[in-house]
């Protein structure tokens, strides 16, 4: 069987997560990777067939995506000679992780593509949902990376779609251990606006 894994590039939690998941596949059939994004620190070892612009978000530091960065660094064209460059029709299973150009090309050859990404969880239809409702991240979260058939990653189980996160073997097989100070890990936020909000917190 031929897969097509396809990895959102924007961000650690997608690549993280291959990193578990690859060696998964390669059990299953003969797999070709493919990253589209470029803001992220993780690298994959393992080689890759396709990378792509895609199209990236870029995070502001107010958390969330900066609507206006996002545009400015955006190709249209480009993505879309790389969605009508992608030959999904040679693969027999095309997996995707929140990645745009392998979802559209699905898409536009009609062929079946399966999500596999924790944004699949967050638009579940059990899943527990803001007071507010933020109509633009709603709408990234629907249409980024249309797929036929979601399964999602999250700590709640609400679902049978739904699963709890991959956790790297490194961490799954380290040492816990308790230290004196506490890991905050929001990059989407800037350093000036955690230290002035946690600094709020006493004792």
């Amino acid at each position: 069987m031929k897969i097509l894994y396809a990895i959102q590039g924007t961000g650690n939690g997608h690549l993280s997560r291959a990193r578990e998941i690859i060696p998964l596949l390669h059990k299953k059939g003969e797999v070709d990777l493919l990253i589209s994004g470029t803001q992220a620190d993780v690298e994959l070892p393992f080689p890759v067939k396709y990378r792509f612009r895609g199209l990236c978000f870029v995070f502001g530091k107010k958390g969330g995506v900066d609507v206006m960065a996002t545009y400015r660094k955006s190709n249209l064209k480009r993505l879309y000679q790389e969605i009508r460059s992608l030959p999904v029709e040679n693969y027999d299973l095309v997996i995707s992780d929140f990645e745009p150009v392998s979802a559209w090309a699905c898409r536009r050859k009609h062929k079946h593509c399966v999500g596999l990404s924790h944004q699949a969880a967050v638009i579940h239809k059990n899943a527990p949902k803001p007071e507010k409702t933020d109509l633009l991240g709603n709408a990234i979260l629907h249409h980024y990376a249309p797929v036929s058939k979601a399964y999602g990653f999250h700590f709640g189980g609400y679902s049978q779609d739904i699963f709890t996160p991959v956790i790297r073997s490194e961490i799954r097989n380290s040492t816990a251990e308790i230290q004196p100070h506490y890991t905050v890990y929001l990059p989407a936020y800037s350093d000036k606006r955690m230290i002035r909000v946690l600094s709020e917190i006493k004792n």
